[in-house]
């Protein structure tokens, strides 16, 4: 029987066709092959990396490094000064919150400026320039119309006070939402709840909104601390300050980095009326000890590590919820409205994940570690210039096995400068409350820094950069200049620089404390 010619293409065809799906299966198979070695590798890289961290005492679970498991009763975040954030829902058809129920009077409605966003910036103090709080400026600004009714939107007297009494009865309209506030910070713990696998991105996403409102309340107190000391009410403006550092207490409870940089906030906004405080001379001995001793315990270099530990597991918890759903969710959120994002990562190996869990811990404890020994409170600007130098170079070329390492590492590490910066401003507070202690108890302030030990301070701070003690210069029996050598390393003679927001420029010139 012979082949017909037509047939013969087609039998090549047909053989072609089958020796091709021999090859595709030989292939996916060896790709499988691949993937699954691949795969165990990396997991075997991870387990054994883990195994060995845990010998050296390195933890890996939320519960061994802060307590989640608190009553509502002893929460700060489960206060009914948040009731309206905390009874939000997410709407998925809108991917936003929406309140529910009736806000609550005290809630997320603390705020300074006017809705129609003006502010007197001339009106604000700034110790950086040793330059205070013009609180006249602050008076015509409470006793003008707004913009946007004609009406002003605070208590006004028919004539006008003194600046402080003006700018006092104008923050009455917020004096019940800050005693409700109070009474919240009285509670033990703060637990947001904007870490670990179930918080997820609107859980977080919620946490900013927490913390938003946070940051608004603070912008009262100061203005009212002040208002208060030019009142001649120091008692009272050294209670606000208190509750001001007792916020900054409870959101450091949270190992999350956003928390620890709203706290940071917070405390550099309380600089300033401790200053003014301190220029004023307006607290007794007694109340500057009380303030020195709440000084004395912040310790933003330990806080650095807390907050180090905090990021690497919320990155290993994310990296783990994706391995097991194949999904990243994201959230954008710029403060008023959020959105969650999802992406599918059904093709990636189980080894993207495991890698990336992996080489995230190795950047933390070779990179971000070394960045502060808070043991004996050293920040080395030299380590952060070499270790960022080595991270860019070993992480230089692109790798799907450090993609979440190459977006957050780098940042991370730089955030070291806001903490080694905010327990400088500590550093030198605490100090001028004793220098101030010092001078109430002999007309005149100390040749020495060391003349306050131990009876006006059991302990000096030193300057966290060199190790060496604060730079003192006595300029006259009632003017002093004490600074920190900055992250330049040098002492520029207690030379300040500023920056465009004219604070002081912590990379360049010294970090100085002074009263013009």
């Amino acid at each position: 029987m012979t082949t017909s010619p037509a047939s013969a293409p087609r039998k090549l065809r047909w053989r072609l066709l089958r020796w091709g799906l021999v090859a595709m299966a030989i292939l996916i198979t060896l790709v499988a092959i691949l993937v699954t070695e691949e795969n165990w590798r990396a997991k075997r890289l991870w387990d054994n990396y883990q195994a060995a961290a845990k010998a050296r005492g390195v933890v890996f679970d939320w519960a061994a490094l802060v307590s989640t498991n608190v009553p509502d009763d002893q929460n700060f975040a489960s206060a009914s000064f948040f009731t309206s954030l905390r009874q939000a829902f997410w709407d998925e058809q809108t991917q936003d919150w929406k309140p529910a129920g009736t806000n609550h009077a005290s809630g997320p409605d603390l705020y300074v400026a006017r809705p129609d966003g003006s502010w007197p910036v001339e009106a604000t103090g700034n110790w950086s320039e040793g330059r205070l709080t013009n609180l006249k400026a602050w008076q015509n600004y409470y006793r003008q119309p707004s913009t946007n009714g004609g009406a002003p939107e605070f208590p006004v007297a028919t004539q006008p006070q003194t600046p402080a009494a003006d700018i006092l009865l104008a923050l009455s309209k917020y004096d019940q939402a800050i005693a409700d506030l109070r009474a919240a910070a009285q509670r033990p713990y703060a637990r947001f709840g904007g870490y670990g696998q179930a918080a997820g991105p609107q859980g977080f996403s919620l946490v900013l909104r927490y913390l938003a409102v946070l940051k608004r309340c603070t912008q009262i107190l100061e203005l009212r601390s002040l208002a208060e000391m030019g009142g001649h009410q120091p008692a009272e403006a050294l209670n606000d300050i208190q509750l001001l550092l007792r916020l900054d207490e409870l959101l450091r409870q949270d190992p999350m980095l956003i928390d620890h940089l709203v706290a940071l906030a917070i405390s550099s906004i309380t600089i300033q009326p401790i200053y003014e405080g301190l220029a004023g001379h307006c607290w007794t001995d007694a109340e500057l000890a009380e303030l020195e001793e709440r000084l004395a315990a912040t310790d933003y270099l330990a806080d650095f590590h807390y907050t180090m530990n905090g990021e690497r597991l919320y990155a290993l918890e994310v990296l783990e919820q994706e391995r097991l759903t194949r999904q990243q969710q994201t959230v954008m959120d710029d403060g008023h409205k959020s959105k969650v994002v999802t992406t599918s990562l059904r093709w990636l190996p189980a080894a993207y994940f495991y890698q990336n869990e992996y080489n995230f811990c190795r950047v933390h404890e070779q990179y971000l570690s070394p960045l502060v020994d808070a043991t004996n409170q050293l920040v080395s600007p030299d380590t952060l210039r070499r270790n960022d130098t080595a991270f860019l170079a070993d992480y230089k070329s692109y790798s799907p096995y450090t993609s979440h390492v190459r977006r957050l590492a780098s940042n991370v590490a730089k955030s070291v400068i806001k903490f080694a910066s905010m327990q400088t401003e500590i550093n030198l507070a605490l100090t001028a409350c004793a220098l101030e202690r010092y001078r109430l108890a002999f007309h005149r302030y100390p040749a020495k820094l060391s003349e306050l030990e131990p009876q006006f301070i059991q302990h000096l701070p030193h300057d966290i950069i060199d190790g060496q003690p604060l730079r003192y210069q006595l300029v006259n029996v009632d003017r002093f200049v004490l600074y920190s050598i900055g992250w330049n390393g040098k002492d520029d003679g207690g030379k300040a620089v500023l920056n465009k927001s004219n604070k002081q420029a912590w990379e360049d010139g010294d970090y100085v404390w002074k009263y013009n």
